[in-house]
């Protein structure tokens, strides 16, 4: 059964517009990260880059999943494809993974990351909401 196509509401854009530009700071920083941008470095201690540093490649791998499968996700939203709710799924299973293996599996050696677990804990929130909001989307016809 397809789903008829119907016009979005003025919301449904605004929340897709702020979708993509979460999702854009995400690969900012994963490049960052990546790359240990000035960006990155100056963001963390020492002590803090180090832990960062120890984590299996596969956390690393997951970040970008999470930022690159989100930004196109949300693309996709903005162009009204169905195939956003895909990849807005495998990039909330990406996030969540490996922000619980951070929130609770990872030693990080005693070192503060405070603010980082707040921010951990936002990301799977909001990748939730947007799993959430692409199904909307896809039930209203709003994308097909």
């Amino acid at each position: 059964m397809t789903t008829p196509i119907n016009k979005p509401p003025i919301w449904f854009w605004i929340v897709s517009f702020i979708a993509l530009i979460w999702n854009s700071m995400g690969i900012h920083g994963y490049l960052s990260q990546a790359y240990k941008t000035s960006a990155y470095t100056d963001a963390y201690t020492t002590e803090q880059i180090d832990v960062m540093n120890s984590l299996p490649g596969w956390y690393t791998a997951l970040f970008a999943i999470a930022v690159f499968s989100g930004v196109l996700g949300s693309l996709l939203l903005l162009l009204r494809k169905k195939f956003a709710k895909f990849l807005l799924i495998l990039s909330f299973l990406a996030a969540t993974i490996q922000m619980v293996y951070f929130l609770f599996v990872a030693d990080l050696k005693g070192v503060d990351f405070s603010d980082n677990k707040i921010m951990a804990y936002i990301i799977i929130v909001f990748a939730a909401f947007l799993v959430w909001f692409s199904r909307k989307a896809h039930s209203k016809g709003w994308i097909s």
